[in-house]
C-alpha cells in the first residue's frame, strides 16, 4: 500500500533530523518511493520564533494503518520528541510525523484519522505533497 507522510521539525538540526527520520521510516515502514524537497514555513497554530522545515514522502508498506501510526510515534520518540500535541495545542518540536494518506482508505477513530483532517489547510503539507504526487485526488478540481 502506498502511504504519504508529512515530516516536520522546528528545533535542533531540522534537516538532519528529517533525513534520519526518513532513513528509519525506510527501514521500518517500507521502501521510499518519493520525497519532496525541504519546505520552510512559520509555525501553524501557535507562535514561535523557530521556523519549520517540512517534507512529504511516500512509502510502499505492508503495515496496517495502526501499526504504521505506532512506528511513526516510536521513531518520533527515538529522535527526541517527548509529547504529541493534544487538542490542537501545538508547540515546538524536534520531529513530527503525520500520516496524510494510506492508499484510498478513510479512517476516523479516536486514535487515527486518515486522510489527515487538517492537511488541506496547510501549505507546508500541500506544497511538498503536490511536488511528489501532483495527480492525487486531493489536487483535482471540483
Amino acid at each position: 500500500m502506498i502511504v504519504y507522510l508529512s515530516l516536520g521539525a522546528n528545533l535542533g538540526k531540522r534537516e538532519e533530523t528529517i533525513d534520519k527520520a526518513v532513513e528509519l521510516l525506510t527501514a521500518q515502514v517500507g521502501p521510499l518511493i518519493r520525497r519532496s524537497s525541504f519546505f520552510y514555513s512559520k509555525p501553524w497554530g501557535f507562535e514561535s520564533e523557530h521556523d519549520f522545515c517540512n517534507i512529504c514522502a511516500s512509502f510502499d508498506t505492508a503495515l496496517a494503518p495502526t501499526s504504521l501510526l505506532h512506528i511513526t510515534q516510536q521513531i518520533e520518540k527515538e529522535l527526541g520528541r517527548m509529547k504529541k500535541s493534544q487538542n490542537g495545542n501545538y508547540s515546538d518540536r524536534l520531529i513530527d510525523i503525520d500520516i496524510l494518506l494510506y492508499g484510498d482508505l478513510i479512517i476516523d477513530t479516536p486514535e487515527l484519522t486518515i486522510p489527515h483532517k487538517n492537511m488541506q489547510e496547510r501549505d507546508f503539507v500541500m506544497v511538498p505533497l503536490h511536488e511528489i504526487a501532483p495527480d492525487l485526488p486531493v489536487f483535482s478540481k471540483k
